[in-house]
Formats: C-alpha cells, sequence, structure tokens
C-alpha cells in the first residue's frame, strides 16, 4: 500500500530504511530499573550497524548461520538486525530449551556463532560445545563470561571496521536469499527447521501492511519469545510501519502491571493469557455471589447490545446510553483497565480459544480477534478485522494468500509468504507441500461468507472404539472456562468413552485453599474430593453441549500444572498431548479400570 512501511525490498534493508523514515521516533522500550526508556530508530540502527561489523569482522559471510539464544528483550532484535544486515542467517532458539535442545538446533543449522543472553544461557552452550565443532564463537548480550565475547568487545570490532561494508552487505541482498531458520517447537518429535526467505517475509510484511493488522502509531506490548515466527512478524511489522515495540520484564508475573503501565494499543497473545486475565475478571464475582454478581452480568450483557448496536451502525437509543454509561463505570472500564485501557485491538494466535472469552472482552470493549497460520506460512495465511470479523473463525485469507479444502477437511494454504521447505529434510518437505499447495495438518471448513473456521488438528482427532471421529480442541476449551482449571486434556483413541486429565490453575487453586483453611499444596488440592466435584459439576454442564458419544464421562485431576520444563508445553504453550498421555499412561488407565 502506498505511503505505509519501508518498501523495503528485504529484511535486511528494513533497519537502514526505518531509521532514515522514522529517525528519533521511539521504537523500542523498555524497563531499565524502574524507568521506562526508549531507544530511537537512528538510536536502534547505531546500536546494531557496529554489533553487525562486529559478526562480520569474526568472520560470518553471507549466508552463514548466527543462532540467538535469548528472552524476548531489545538486545535480541539489535542482534536480529545486525545478522540480516550483512546478510546472515539468524537461528532463533527458545530461551526455556534444554542445552541438548539447543544442541540440536545448533548441530542441524550448522550455526557458526550463537548469541547468548547471559551467564544461564551461555552454560547451556558451553555444556554441549565440545560435539559442535562448527560453532566458532559465543557472544554474550548481558555480562561477561569465559569462552564468550561480550556485546561491548563486539562493538569495539566492529567500529574499528571499514564502515562502508555495512551498506555494501545488505544492499547484497535479494528476496531469494534466506532470512531464518525458525525451528517448529513441535507437539511431535523433534523440531523441524523451517527455511524461510527474506521474500516470503517481505511478501508477509506486505499483507500484514494490506490489511491495517499493525496501525502508524501503535505501541505493542511484546512478552511472546522471539523465537517464534508470531513474535518475529509483530518486531519486523513494527518497523517496517515506524511504531513502538514495548518489551516485557521477562517475569509472567508482571505481564499484567506492565499492561497496566504501559498502556499498549496493540497487543499480540496466545490463548492461555487471556484465559488468565478472564479469570482474573470474573472469579472474584463469581465467590461475591449476589448483588455485586448481578450488576457484573447485567453489565456485560449492556455491553454486548452496544456492540450490536454499533455495529449494525445504529445510534444507541436513551435507554441504553444510560445502561451503558452506568455498566461501563461499575464493571467495563475495569475491564478494559487490566489491559491498560487504551487497547485498539488484541489478537490470539498459536491455538484455538474459547469464542465465550473473546465475546466477554468484546462486551467491555477490548476486541480480541484471531489470526492464523504456522511458521510455514512465515506466521500467518489468515487475519480477522475489527470491520470484517466472525467469532469463533480464524477470519478470512490475507490478500495474495489462497486457503482451499481437501477433500479430508484438511486447510491447505498457497502464497508468496509460504516457507522454502525444512532444512535438512526433503523427506518431510515434500510430504508438506503437494502441487505448490501448503499441507497445514488442520482440519477446518470455509462458510458462505469466506470466514475459515479450525475444527482440530488431523493428528489430534480422536476415533473412539465405536468408530466415531471426535475433535477434543472445543471441549477443552469449554472446560478450560472453570476458574480452578488450567489445563485440559481429553483422551479416547480407541476406547469406549472420553475422559479428561485436567490440571489446576495454581493462583486460583491457592486462592481457594485460603478461603477454605487448607494448605496450599497442589497434590492435595487435586486430590480433594470437593474441588473434584467442582470440576466434574462443571464438566457435566459443558456435556449439556454435546452429543453422548462426544461426552467426558470420567475426569481425573494431575498433582501439578502441565509445563515446558516437564516438556509438556510448547515455549506458546501449547499441550504436547503425546507427551502428557504417555507421561501420564497409569492415570489414563485407571480412569478406564474404575
Amino acid at each position: 500500500m502506498e505511503g505505509r512501511g519501508t518498501n523495503s525490498k528485504t529484511l535486511a534493508d528494513l533497519l537502514p530504511l526505518a531509521a532514515e523514515k522514522y529517525g528519533d521516533h521511539p521504537a523500542v522500550r523498555y524497563k531499565d530499573g524502574t524507568e521506562w526508556v526508549d531507544r530511537s530508530f537512528r538510536q536502534v540502527l547505531d546500536i546494531s550497524r557496529p554489533l553487525g561489523l562486529g559478526l562480520a569482522e569474526l568472520g560470518v559471510e553471507k549466508g552463514d548461520r548466527v543462532a540467538i539464544l535469548a528472552n524476548t528483550r531489545p538486545e535480541w532484535t539489535y542482534f536480529d538486525f545486525a545478522a540480516l544486515g550483512i546478510g546472515a542467517t539468524v537461528v532463533p532458539i527458545y530461551q526455556t530449551n534444554s542445552p541438548e535442545e539447543c544442541r540440536y538446533v545448533l548441530e542441524n543449522s550448522d550455526a557458526k556463532i550463537v548469541v547468548v543472553e547471559d551467564a544461564e544461557q551461555l552454560a547451556k552452550v558451553a555444556e554441549v560445545r565440545d560435539r559442535l565443532p562448527q560453532l566458532q564463537h559465543a557472544v554474550l548480550m548481558v555480562g561477561e563470561g569465559d569462552g564468550a565475547l561480550s556485546m561491548a568487545a563486539l562493538t569495539a570490532k566492529g567500529e574499528a571496521a571499514d564502515a562502508s561494508l555495512w551498506e555494501r552487505r545488505y544492499s547484497s541482498v535479494t528476496p531469494e536469499d534466506i532470512c531464518t531458520f525458525i525451528y517448529t517447537s513441535g507437539t511431535t518429535g523433534p523440531p523441524k527447521g523451517c527455511v524461510i526467505s527474506h521474500g516470503n517475509y517481505r511478501a508477509m510484511l506486505d499483507m500484514v501492511n494490506e490489511t491495517s493488522v499493525i496501525e502508524p502509531g501503535d505501541v505493542s506490548y511484546l512478552y511472546l519469545p522471539l523465537a517464534h515466527s508470531f513474535a518475529l512478524l509483530i518486531q519486523f511489522g513494527s518497523f517496517d510501519l515506524g511504531t513502538t515495540i514495548a518489551y516485557w520484564e521477562r517475569d509472567p508475573l508482571k505481564i499484567l502491571p506492565n499492561l497496566a503501565e504501559l498502556k499498549p494499543s496493540y497487543f499480540p497473545s496466545v490463548p492461555r493469557i487471556f484465559e488468565k486475565i478472564y479469570t482474573a475478571a470474573t472469579s472474584g464475582m463469581e465467590k461475591a455471589g449476589g448483588l455485586k454478581k448481578a450488576i457484573f452480568d447485567w453489565s456485560i450483557g449492556v455491553g454486548r447490545r452496544m456492540r450490536e448496536t454499533e455495529r449494525a451502525g445504529r445510534k444507541p437509543g436513551f435507554l441504553l446510553s444510560r445502561q451503558y454509561a452506568f455498566a461501563d463505570k461499575q464493571v467495563l472500564s475495569k475491564i478494559r483497565g487490566l489491559f491498560g485501557g487504551n487497547l485498539r485491538l488484541a489478537v490470539s494466535g498459536a491455538a484455538p480459544i474459547n469464542p465465550e472469552i473473546l465475546r466477554f472482552f468484546d462486551a467491555a470493549g477490548v476486541l480480541v480477534l484471531e489470526g492464523w497460520g504456522m511458521t510455514e506460512t512465515s506466521t500467518a495465511a489468515t487475519i480477522a478485522r475489527p470491520d470484517d470479523f466472525k467469532v469463533g473463525t480464524i477470519g478470512k485469507p490475507f490478500p495474495g494468500c489462497q486457503v482451499r479444502i481437501a477433500e479430508d477437511g484438511e486447510i491447505l494454504v498457497k502464497g508468496p509468504n509460504v516457507f522454502q521447505g525444512y532444512h535438512k529434510n526433503p523427506e518431510a518437505t515434500a510430504e508438506t507441500i503437494v502441487d505448490g499447495w501448503l499441507h497445514t495438518g488442520d482440519i477446518g471448513e470455509i462458510d458462505s461468507e469466506g470466514f475459515i473456521k479450525i475444527t482440530g488438528r488431523k493428528k489430534d482427532i480422536i476415533i473412539t472404539a465405536g468408530g466415531k471421529n471426535i475433535t477434543p480442541a472445543n471441549l477443552e476449551a469449554e472446560i478450560k472456562q472453570h476458574p480452578l482449571v488450567s489445563q485440559c486434556v481429553v483422551v479416547g483413541d480407541r476406547r469406549p468413552y472420553l475422559v479428561a486429565l485436567v490440571t489446576l490453575d495454581a493462583e486460583e487453586a491457592a486462592k481457594w485453599a485460603a478461603e477454605h483453611g487448607l494448605p496450599d499444596d497442589p497434590a492435595a488440592l487435586a486430590a480433594n474430593p470437593d474441588v473434584n466435584a467442582a470440576i466434574m459439576a462443571h464438566v457435566e454442564k459443558v456435556n449439556e453441549n454435546y452429543a453422548r458419544v462426544e461426552q467426558v464421562k470420567k475426569v481425573t485431576i494431575l498433582p501439578q500444572d502441565l509445563s515446558q520444563e516437564s516438556g509438556e508445553l510448547t515455549p506458546t504453550l501449547k499441550v504436547k498431548r503425546a507427551v502428557v498421555t504417555q507421561k501420564h499412561e497409569d492415570a489414563i488407565e485407571k480412569l478406564y479400570a474404575a
């Protein structure tokens, strides 16, 4: 779209063009001690350029792989643009990866350099370095350490280098060159390196610009891991459009306080965070009951009527206006306040979210829309827009992106954003891209208006002993609506009926324990008959919306929550179903034996 963005031809010239176009406008915002600090586009270029030249001094040639192992923080962005600017291919690694997982990615990608966040991440590399002969250098973002070059030392190397090399390098990069290998976090099997070209990501940015996903003047709050394509797209999109990225404080407990302080206008997230904010907003009312709960529920109803009126293009009548003013003051403004009170748009991606949560936030004036895609589509393929959305769907294809449904219900995608294939894995590439169409593994349908709905994952379909095909995602999302429930995994493949493994939300369980005068012991609460009865009552209520064969007959509460450390969740908090069912096989067998 004319006038929007930098018109860069690759991701290598994106930062120089952004610095030229947006100059002193704040590009990044982060907490330094107790203060939020801004760095302008020009300052980010001044930081990244010598880092890039320093990497070149270390022997990084065009096409060489530079890995980044760190939390989402401004230095991640500086090093990303530094490496891309000299024509290197960036290989992100999740900061939650174990030493062995780091070794796999570094070895598979043939990384020449690894940039690590701090001593903790450096220790992971040190543990496996003797098995990485191609790895030549480690660079530290923060502090100093044995066997690594500090950020300051790398900058000094770059400042002493030939300054004209920078422009020669970034100008030489073409859309066909490889921008990044993003390793899928993989809910099954070892991760696969998705090879994404500069042209793929530039096409994705053009689609984002054309659909106004990010708007000029936005402040985007970013806590998602930059090793994930969703966060990476927000980073690139923000630099392309001259908007500000506000980085989290690298502490999950700080996400809500950060939203309140930063008052962002754009918030990309995953369902788990929206679920937690929903619980924070509603659980107190459930306990309060009586008049308080009645006013709360009535206010949400008024908010829904107001949104319907606005979207129909009608002016609210006198009565609705008065009711809304009261509802907004008492309830709705407080819900918006949880997001900072200035949110234009929130986007949920990476996994399905319960439509009821979306309707709840919408009533309060917080529009949360779903987008969909995968690493293989350079982040996204469909988008719901504020002026064109339908709750419960993932919107419509981005312009230039084609989506169709195969005979078996699988969603297929074609477009300039579809990746180049899997690194060193031609068999998987041939299975995934057939006749130019990407086979996504998601099952879905397209309605008469063109909105796309995901109904499940091909590999997650449960086929009961009676031969009935069931996609568990919607059932799990509804069971997770109970404030005490953190995660839910429905099981029933080749079994007579469905059962569910659930885990308790640590914060809500602690509150429940305090109210009932019980010790805050997760395992004891999981075994508590009152807790079990409350969750089973909720499951029975959910079952009323489903056919008998789709109903969950029994539930067990696991003694601890699922986690990344235990290998049960991916870094974007998606459940690794196969790992969970294998790990808790005994608990599942007990449910069927009882």
